[in-house]
Formats: C-alpha cells, structure tokens, sequence
C-alpha cells in the first residue's frame, strides 16, 4: 500500500508542475500578440505545403515591440531601425526563406522572404528583402513574386486575429491620407495630375505616373490610396488642397498635368480637363515653388 501512495504522489506532483508550465507558456503567448517566426531547420517555401506541421524558431524574427505602425490597405509594416537591420541582414536565398504569420504563436498564414534578384517565381505571400539604404524602414506583405499576377490563391492578409491584435496594440492603421503623411514617395516615372469640374467644384488626381493607360474609375475614385513605398492615387477638391499635396512631393520630382491623357475607359459624367488660365497658373506657379519639373500638357 506505501508503494501505491508513493507513486500516486509522485505523478500527482509531476501533474502539477507540468500545469505550472502550461500556465506560463499560455500566459506568454497570449500575450504576444502578433508576430512573424521563421521556420526551425529553415523549411524552404517549396516544402511547406506538403506539411502539416511546422515547428518554429524559439523568438520572432519580427514582434509587436518592432512595429511602429501596419497600414490595413498597404499591408506595409514599418519597423523600428533595428528591427529593420534584423530582417535587412537575414540569409534569402534565391529559392526564398519561409516565415510564419502567427498570433500568440498560432500560425495563421506562411509566406516566404524574397530576394529581388531570384529569377525563380513564387505563388505566394512574399515580404522582399529590403535594402539598408532605404529611408524608410518599411517592409511589404506582398502577394506573389516577380508581381501578384503569380499570385492565384485567397489573400490571407485580412486575418481577423491578425488585425484585431495590431489593434489592440495600437499599431494598426485602417489607410493613410494625404494629411497623415509629410512627404509623398519618390517615383520613377513622376507624377500624373489630373482635374475635373463638378457641381462648380474643382477636383484633383494626384497618381503615380506609369506607361500604362489610366481608366476614369482610377482617377475618380474618391478614396485615397498612398503607399510609402509605391503606388500613390489621391483625390482633393479646391485649389489649396492640391497646393498642399504638391507641397508633399520631394523636391525635383516630375508632375505631368493631364487633361484626357493616359485615359483609358471613358465615361460621359466625368470631362477631364484643365481649370481655367488663372487657376492653372496659380498652381503652376505654387508647384515652382516647391521645386517641382511641372508640365502642363494640352492635348
């Protein structure tokens, strides 16, 4: 019998430590909120589907304490410096290097960091590795690589949980707005400004400037779009408001004002064209100011 006591004893005891340890590890992920892991034994992106299982590293390559800010639209992270040196100086090779999107380490969606040099495509969630001389500490939750036309499945970025934990860290930004923002990005091929009368209103399209052809629901949508990083589509009315979005631009960038350029589908209610003389010289002159190369174009 005082060996059947013992035993029960003993196991009680080891009962009780293992919920001591269960408590803590809960406690600790519970209140980790939104992170990304990289994968243990570095799991390459090619053999993550074929598992149903995937054990991860013992810290995130990224936590909520690194996150400054995550915008809801762009799904663009900006990360504090050293978090940003941290992702910047991570292995990728050109066959990717898997990650995990997790809350309280519950993984909810994998993707893979990506090396802008790999000429290997990738049908999947891809945070490209970023260059140290980024001004910006900004990283992208992108879908697919070289661009999102190999992207063919669900996006998984709007997770619920995701979301709500970047809430509730106060990190979370539904979109930014020509407001919220001091200085527009840099873009490759300028700026395209386009303006309309409406109701004895005039209203402005500032976008990033392509070669493809632009379609009226593009410029007249009445929602902003600015990435830090890329692509920027806003919309004001009133001539200050324009000035004040000029004014965002980084000295020496180009602007090409439009009237029905660059227009793909058409449609009657809308007539892209130029205010009259004195309001385009007005911002004209305001956009020299600011050290603009601003072209005024006539069809």
């Amino acid at each position: 019998m005082g060996i059947t006591v013992r035993k029960i004893a003993v196991s009680t005891s080891c009962i009780l430590v293992l919920v001591i340890i269960y408590g803590v590890y809960v406690n600790t992920t519970k209140g980790e909120g939104f992170a990304i892991y990289l994968t243990r034994r570095d799991v390459p992106p090619s053999q993550m589907e074929a598992l149903s299982h995937v054990d991860l590293m013992d810290q995130p390559v990224i936590s909520l304490l690194d996150i400054i800010t995550y915008n809801a639209q762009t799904h663009e992270i900006m990360l504090t410096p050293s978090a940003f040196d941290r992702v910047s100086g991570l292995d990728v090779p050109v066959s990717g290097c898997s990650f995990v999107v997790c809350v309280d380490k519950e993984p909810l969606y994998w993707g893979a960091f990506w090396t802008p040099i790999s000429s290997l495509s990738f049908d999947g969630v891809t945070i490209w590795e970023p260059l140290n001389t980024q001004v910006k500490k900004v990283i992208v939750l992108e879908l697919g690589y070289p661009s999102s036309s190999f992207y063919s499945g669900v996006d998984p970025r709007d997770n619920k949980k995701v979301l709500e934990s970047l809430n509730k860290a106060g990190k979370l930004v539904t979109r930014l707005t020509s407001t919220m923002v001091d200085e527009l990005p840099d873009s490759a091929k300028g700026y395209e400004l386009y303006s309309w009368e409406d109701e004895g209103q005039w209203h402005f399209t500032l976008m990033t400037g392509t070669n493809r052809v632009k379609t009226l629901n593009e410029i007249t949508l009445d929602e902003d779009y600015i990435s830090e990083s890329g692509w920027v589509d806003i919309q004001v009315v009133g001539v200050d408001a324009v000035k004040s979005v000029l004014a965002k631009l980084p000295e020496g960038e180009s602007v090409f004002w439009c009237d029905d350029l660059h227009i793909g589908q058409m449609m009657e209610q809308v007539n892209l064209q130029l205010p009259p003389k004195q309001i385009v010289d007005l911002i004209r002159e305001h956009a020299n100011i600011c050290g603009l190369d601003f072209v005024v174009a006539v069809s």
